[in-house]
């Protein structure tokens, strides 16, 4: 049985979204200082296998997430995972990836 994992179509939204984001923010940016580049009219874009690599990673990453901060959760005789279980494991979680 094959585990669930993100949409790719909706990491790829995401994606395209903060791209799109970043490049306006550079365009502001660029555009006080006067710098011109060839970057900047081409749209950053990312592969199909790629994309499925992203989705793989960001499963892997949230289940570990959820692993860890059940396992605090446990520890403290808690039934639900809370926000400080997750700000706990965290650190440790980010150094990891």
């Amino acid at each position: 049985m094959e585990e669930a994992t993100f949409e790719c179509d909706l990491i790829r939204a995401i994606l395209k979204r903060v791209w799109t984001t970043r490049s306006s923010a550079n365009d502001a940016l660029d555009s006080e200082v006067g710098v011109e580049t060839s970057k900047k009219n081409r749209p950053t874009s990312a592969n199909g296998n790629a994309l499925k690599l992203t989705c793989e990673l960001l499963r892997v990453f949230i289940t570990e997430a959820v692993q860890r901060a059940a396992a605090i959760a446990e520890a403290e005789g808690v039934c639900q995972i809370e926000a400080t279980h997750l700000e706990s494991i965290l650190p440790q979680l980010l150094l990891d990836f």
